[in-house]
């Protein structure tokens, strides 16, 4: 069984789409042992506290320098004996060492068919006002480990959206959530925790 932490900063609900996904027998092989969040206002924190996950908080500016904090948080997740890291809106910038020491270990969800409307400063509505300024009919979300790319690392899964009439940012980010997002991150963490992963020259074979 792999132990599984999930790193947040706001509402949490890929956090609650982990656990809702983790509750009906849907992530194999693995459990979320820990909660990390880098705000101690974060409502993903409730969240954890309502189904008894331990959580911890760590923010970037009780450390003076950014080495600082990316040797205290690869150190925190050692210590919890961490397996897989996921990503589910942590909005605080991950450095060399914590990447280096979980490698193909750190999964990200990126709201958009990566590599459309992706890198720096591509994230949360800025990344569906891009799609819609630019007319696509089809975007969608993409689950991917974490390198020190922007946006990156080895593509694990992807899902494709329709862009309706009428969608504003805030309706599209929704629809990507709910049809993209909360399907494909689970199930990327449950590859993972089954070993069903292989990752050659920056891309992914997913074992049947």
């Amino acid at each position: 069984m792999k132990n599984i932490a999930v790193l947040v900063s706001g509402g949490g609900t890929n956090l609650q789409a982990l656990i809702d996904a983790q509750n009906r027998g849907e992530i194999k092989n693995g459990k979320i042992t820990c909660v990390i969040s880098s705000n101690p206002n974060a409502y993903a924190l409730i969240r954890a506290e309502k189904n008894n996950i331990p959580a911890e908080i760590i923010r970037r500016k009780d450390y003076s320098e950014f080495i600082e904090y990316d040797n205290a948080l690869t150190e925190l997740l050692k210590s919890k004996n961490i397996d897989v890291v996921v990503l589910a809106g942590f909005m605080t910038i991950l450095g060399k060492i914590v990447i280096n020491a979980f490698e193909n270990r750190i999964i990200n969800i990126h709201p958009s068919l990566i590599p459309s409307f992706c890198g720096e400063g591509f994230y949360g509505l800025k990344v569906h006002e891009e799609a819609l300024k630019k007319g696509v009919k089809i975007t969608g979300a993409t689950a991917h480990f974490v390198n020190e790319i922007c946006d990156g690392g080895p593509i694990i899964i992807q899902k494709a959206v329709e862009i309706q009439n009428g969608d504003t940012p805030e309706i599209l980010q929704k629809r990507v959530m709910e049809q993209a997002e909360w399907k494909i991150l689970p199930k990327a963490v449950s590859l993972f925790c089954e070993d069903r992963i292989i990752v050659k020259d920056n891309k992914t074979e997913i074992i049947d």
